[in-house]
């Protein structure tokens, strides 16, 4: 690790405050090493273009000018030259803190996978004969799991002469929806396989 530069080292030293609190674990620790140190790594001495688009760290457009000029330009602001779009002609640079940009990057995904939730897929089971204040009770129990992102399987299973009224499971599946219809949509609508009933419902999308 002789040959890093200075900004690589703090952001070393960040990723092994990240894993003492937690945010990455070691097992993670190549992965983040081979996407943030070595990853478009392209900064400072290590920038050789003869000419360069220059951006301050304010965001000011400071024109075209060589890389030597531009590096001890972030030099005297004791911050960072990085390259931020290699292939534009000629390149753009940019002034900034290097190790506080990946610091908040991670971060940022971090928060973003905190924030992501798979959709699960609950069941509710319903019967042929279910009185209506056991059907609210149901709706209001499969009310929670679609408000919170999830997906719910209704299910029926018919019991002995029961198969022969499958409309009548449909029937119930179809007041169970009426109740939810405010804040689900059938996914699937109520369909017969083998001994059962089953129905779909998803949360409605919001734009």
């Amino acid at each position: 690790m002789g040959n890093l530069e200075p900004s690589q080292y703090s952001i070393i030293l960040i990723i092994y405050i990240l894993i003492l609190k937690q945010v990455i674990t070691p097992a993670n620790f190549l992965y983040f090493w081979r996407s943030v140190i070595f990853k478009d790594l392209e900064i400072n001495e290590r920038i050789r273009d003869r000419e360069i688009r220059v951006i301050d760290d304010n965001g000011t457009q400071l024109g075209i000018m060589s890389s030597y000029d531009a590096s001890k330009l972030a030099d005297e602001k004791n911050l960072d030259l990085v390259k931020i779009s290699p292939n534009a002609n000629p390149p753009v640079c940019k002034i900034m803190d290097y190790g506080k940009y990946r610091f908040d990057a991670i971060k940022r995904e971090k928060d973003a996978r905190k924030n992501q939730k798979a959709t699960e897929l609950k069941e509710i089971w319903l019967s042929m004969t279910i009185d209506k204040h056991d059907l609210e009770t149901k709706a209001k129990q499969a009310g929670k799991f679609i408000l919170d992102g999830d997906k719910v399987k209704v299910s029926i299973r018919m019991r002995g002469r029961q198969q022969a009224h499958s409309d009548i499971g449909v029937e119930v599946m179809q007041k169970f929806f009426e109740i939810l219809k405010d804040i689900a949509i059938q996914e699937k609508n109520a369909y017969r396989e083998g001994r059962s009933i089953y129905m779909i419902l998803a949360p409605i999308k919001t734009k």
